[in-house]
């Protein structure tokens, strides 16, 4: 079951990465992949999987609130640590901080726990996108704004990010979902057969995609900032995920072990991405290249001891 699963993984990472080295792809086409899957491949994936089931079946209060906790106290002093420690402003903290408390679940979440568990990994994955997208990503948008000029209008920038928000397919995908298992909706059997078809090249061309996406990429900024940045995503984290899983609620130890993993993966590729809007490109990319090498690392190591 191991080898079933992390050899695959590598396997996939590699031939992302060799296809580029050997420019058998350009960098910008393996960007085009990864674009397709969180653009298309994901959504209907998330979309056909939650429809697919009841409500009950896909909520889990215990689970959601315990990684909504997690995700914010790793936040707010990663925020604090940054800007007083480390010295940086309103908006480069409010960005930074965001390495340190979120996982790339669409993309490397999705992937490796469909391997491990089929279907029934977008259960857990899907409540981490909620978590994510509505509650964590609007709060760092709004706060980089507020932080670049003292007039900035909060009504505005809500408005702005709510609507980025909608634009997200991956996001609308889930609440699509979850709407029709609330009301009992089924998707016709041809659409059906259509998404199921696209979900399948989500998981292998998402691993594709990060390992091209890995070319380029160097180690310019590695410094005491970096190493916290990484070691509160792939080690606090997950840490803080089992701790409270395991003591503070009654979930099944499938789902301690899936909310570990997903919390324990490598930064998302958001982060590098807001680090270049707001002028932080090295200060991103380093810690980002580091969290995919060291979070695959532990990652590995989990799937070993809890799936050996």
């Amino acid at each position: 079951m191991v080898f079933a699963v992390i050899v695959p993984i590598f396997f996939l990472l590699a031939f992302g990465c060799l296809s580029v080295k050997l420019q058998l792809l350009t960098k910008e086409q393996v960007n085009a992949v990864g674009a397709f899957v969180i653009k298309i491949a994901l959504p209907a994936l998330f979309f056909q999987s939650l429809a697919a089931k009841d409500l009950h079946e896909i909520w889990y209060p215990e689970y959601f609130f315990v990684y909504s906790g997690v995700t914010f106290i790793l936040y707010v002093t990663a925020f604090f640590i940054v800007s007083h420690y480390f010295k940086n402003n309103h908006s480069q903290s409010s960005v930074l901080s965001l390495g340190a408390a979120m996982s790339n679940t669409g993309l490397i979440g999705t992937a490796v726990l469909t391997l491990l568990m089929g279907q029934k990994a977008m259960t857990y994955t899907s409540l981490v996108v909620i978590i994510e997208s509505v509650l964590l990503i609007p709060v760092v948008l709004i706060l980089a704004e507020l932080g670049t000029s003292q007039k900035a209008n909060l009504a505005q920038i809500i408005k702005g990010t709510l609507l980025t928000l909608l634009k997200n397919p991956l996001f609308m995908g889930v609440m699509l979902g979850i709407a029709c298992a609330v009301f009992q909706i089924h998707i016709p059997k041809l659409l059906d057969q259509v998404l199921a078809l696209l979900g399948q090249t989500a998981s292998p061309l998402a691993l594709f995609s990060i390992g091209g996406g890995m070319v380029g990429l160097t180690l310019k900024y590695v410094n005491m900032q970096s190493f916290y940045l990484v070691i509160s995503s792939n080690l606090l984290m997950p840490l803080l995920m089992f701790l409270g899983l395991s003591y503070l609620t009654d979930v099944s130890q499938e789902m301690v072990y899936a909310g570990t993993l997903i919390a324990a993966l490598p930064m998302p590729t958001i982060f590098g991405i807001l680090g270049q809007a707001y002028g932080l490109n090295e200060k991103t990319l380093t810690p980002l290249l580091m969290s995919t090498i060291f979070g695959f690392i532990v990652v590995s190591i989990l799937i070993t001891v809890w799936w050996a």
